[in-house]
């Protein structure tokens, strides 16, 4: 294998595909000589098949474990006498050989999740051997702290609900490609039904071609949102914080924004900044000083006399239009960073709380979590 590896790599990218189906037959040979010393029930198989279709269907099985379309098996070996256990369709004998249906169930989520580009073929061939029908369009649910058993019982709900459930994994992540039923309020009604009470994320719904951006999205929103911290929700939609998410997505470039905004401020007491930028945050987004000061439940002249303290540092440049427009992308791109990183604090001290209170059993098999 290594050997055949190394020929490939030696040749131009475009190429590989070519020498990869040239090499195949051969490491698909080596690979059924093996499994018939080492695998009696692979052993029997073959000898009621007929080695050559053994080869031919591990050779397939290899094409499609590397995303490339498969080959028929009957055609590449020489017609026999239907043996016994084969399969016969249409008056002639043909060799099976479907991935077991949680494996390419798997193989589907995976190629799905990671943007393998499938050819369109190759993506419903996989889909029929899962079980799976294609949806035009799809959205990502990503479950947070749910055990497997849990996601599965979830999965069986929405499937009744929305149509079948595509259930995987994605690092630790227990993650979900469902159907979307179309425009309109109904699939989300649907999803807050089976899902209320739950920490998840909901991504937005994309072509399925896409569903790798669904679910990135779906994951980022659920990590700045742990178990709905802060804002007490434990569900959550993607189509909720686009603009958020817009934000943040290079945090690098935010702090960035932030800093070459929001430079003023620097000189001020935390207090004196936090309230300026409340106050001039509340003041762009609203538009007027009554609007803001109806905001921040103040009076209308306490906002007229910070956005004079406000004029004083930043200049004549609030009057633009552009100049504002940045200033409220970096005032809010420094609330959801400053949200954030408490919400990633909580989170850890949590963490940090219970590996101290959870002891292990001790001689007695008694255990004390909490002081109990």
């Amino acid at each position: 294998m290594c050997e055949m590896l190394n020929r490939i790599w030696s040749r131009p990218r475009g190429e590989w595909t070519r020498v990869l189906r040239k090499e195949l037959p051969a490491v698909a040979a080596r690979l059924v000589e093996e499994l018939l010393r080492s695998t009696p029930a692979f052993a029997e198989a073959t000898e009621r098949v007929g080695k050559d279709a053994a080869r031919a269907a591990v050779e397939q099985a290899l094409l499609l474990a590397l995303g490339l379309p498969g080959r028929a098996a009957a055609d590449r070996r020489p017609p026999r006498p239907p043996g016994p256990g084969a399969l016969t369709g249409r008056g002639r004998e043909a060799v099976v050989t479907p991935m077991p249906g949680g494996r390419a169930r798997q193989a589907l989520f995976a190629a799905l999740a990671e943007d393998r580009c499938l050819p369109e073929e190759v993506l419903a061939q996989l889909a029929h051997r899962a079980g799976w029908p294609l949806p035009g369009r799809a959205r990502a649910v990503v479950l947070a702290g749910t055990s497997s058993t849990e996601a599965s019982h979830l999965a069986l709900q929405l499937s009744d609900a929305l149509g079948q459930g595509l259930l995987g994994t994605v690092d630790t992540d227990v993650c979900l490609l469902v159907p979307e039923r179309g425009p309109g309020p109904e699939s989300r009604s649907v999803l807050t039904a089976v899902l209320g009470g739950r920490a998840a994320a909901v991504g937005h719904a994309v072509p399925l071609a896409d569903a790798c951006s669904s679910l990135r999205w779906a994951r980022r929103l659920l990590a700045l949102n742990p178990a709905g911290a802060d804002s007490g929700e434990r569900l959550v939609f993607v189509d909720d914080h686009l603009s958020d998410l817009l934000l943040l997505q290079d945090e690098t470039l935010a702090r960035a924004l932030a800093a070459r905004w929001l430079g003023p401020l620097e000189g001020l007491t935390p207090r004196q900044s936090e309230r300026l930028e409340v106050t001039l945050l509340a003041w762009l987004e609203s538009g007027g000083a009554p609007e803001a000061a109806r905001t921040l439940q103040v009076h209308p002249q306490t906002v007229r006399y910070r956005l004079r303290q406000i004029e004083k540092l930043f200049g004549p440049a609030l009057r633009e239009p552009r100049t504002r427009f940045e200033l409220e992308l970096a005032l809010r791109s420094r609330r959801l960073l400053a949200r954030s990183r408490r919400l990633r604090s909580r989170a850890q001290s949590r963490a940090r709380v219970i590996g101290a209170t959870v002891h292990p059993l001790g001689l007695a098999r008694q255990a004390r979590v909490n002081g109990l």
